[in-house]
């Protein structure tokens, strides 16, 4: 997903969104600088990558000479913290804190980690803000219309098996005590986060890297970015967003101290008896999204905002997410199919960034 090459092109970035990251490549983001960029002889660049939750994470740090060591020693530490990120929010592993809590019996009180609070209250937010659009507990819809671990079934649900599945989602039947970290189901949902924990492990690596003294990055993971400072030349990250039609031009922007995210449906869907099933499930409905969005990039203040707001806004469509993107004043990318084609169009907060790109 992440090819590093020596030429003009540094790294290729294709962006995912879903439980089976390889299935979905939407469009592409593209690092790169501008021809007859030369590195500046002042800074280094360290850079390094790895495997978490099913894709990949990159890492690139802009660093002075005396930093260098510093920087190659943050591997180990940040490799430690996936591994617990996953211990407490991966639904694929079985003795993870989600899955245990999704196991829980509902009414009852269930202590839960500061990490773990902090995703489902952002989450909560997020799904207040966009009227249910985004829901942490929409997992179960996803694999009835199997998109789900199980993808290969290309199953659609009955009328009947629909209602029983959306019989126990819903954000709203999910209590929080921040005071004493603590959570209550209401109903017998069940949490994912995969619309979000990537974009918050980004964050988390993006504080962590902060809090070492070192304030020039990008962090991805899945696609899913954070970039602070300016990169190798001295200037800020500069990304290429490209159509997913065949051929698609490329886009650069430029952008620093953000956190970037992409959802869509471009390539994650079956067809059955001549119909077509996308792989975002809109929560209100318990079925596939039939507007025309492809895929949204957003731009945040982090990573995870991002996150959860691209899932919000696929959900959305169009013009229902731009107008509370507006509204929010967030950075917003919009591609819709037209025909057998494609057309682009962003809001007033995305254009400072296609500015940068140029």
């Amino acid at each position: 997903m992440f090819l590093l090459q020596r030429t003009l092109l540094l790294s290729h970035i294709v962006i995912t969104k879903a439980r089976v990251a390889k299935r979905l490549s939407l469009f592409c983001l593209t690092l790169f600088c501008l021809s007859g960029c030369e590195r500046s002889p002042d800074f280094e660049t360290v850079a390094f990558s790895g495997q978490t939750m099913g894709t990949t994470y990159n890492i690139k740090i802009i660093v002075q000479p005396e930093q260098k060591t510093i920087a190659e020693r943050t591997q180990p530490v940040i490799d430690e913290q996936l591994k617990a990120f996953n211990q407490s929010l991966s639904t694929y592993i079985k003795s993870s804190e989600i899955m245990t809590i999704n196991a829980a019996p509902k009414d009852e009180w269930l202590d839960v980690s500061p990490r773990f609070l902090s995703v489902l209250v952002l989450s909560q937010t997020i799904s207040e803000l966009s009227n249910g659009a985004f829901d942490a507990t929409v997992g179960p819809l996803v694999n009835a219309w199997g998109f789900g671990a199980n993808w290969d079934q290309d199953q659609a649900p009955t009328e009947n098996e629909l209602q029983h599945v959306m019989a126990n989602v819903g954000y709203q039947s999910i209590e929080i005590d921040k005071p004493f970290s603590r959570i209550r189901k209401l109903k017998d949902v069940q949490l994912d986060f995969s619309a979000i924990a990537k974009g918050y492990a980004v964050d988390e690596i993006a504080d962590y890297l902060w809090d070492q003294g070192l304030h020039h990055f990008m962090v991805e993971i899945g696609g899913e970015l954070r970039l602070h400072g300016h990169n190798a030349q001295g200037q800020a990250w500069r990304i290429g967003v490209e159509s997913p039609q065949a051929g698609g031009k490329i886009r650069p922007i430029g952008l620093s101290e953000a956190g970037l995210a992409t959802s869509g449906d471009y390539r994650n869907y079956y067809e059955k008896d001549g119909m077509r099933f996308s792989h975002t499930i809109d929560p209100s409905t318990g079925k596939p999204i039939t507007h025309n969005l492809a895929s949204i990039t957003v731009v945040a203040d982090t990573a995870a905002k991002a996150d959860a707001l691209a899932t919000a806004f696929s959900v959305m469509g169009g013009d229902k997410a731009l107008e509370l993107a507006n509204a929010q004043g967030v950075a917003v990318y919009l591609i819709e199919r037209q025909g057998d084609g494609f057309t682009v169009r962003h809001n007033d907060y995305f254009l400072p960034y296609l500015e940068a790109g140029k």
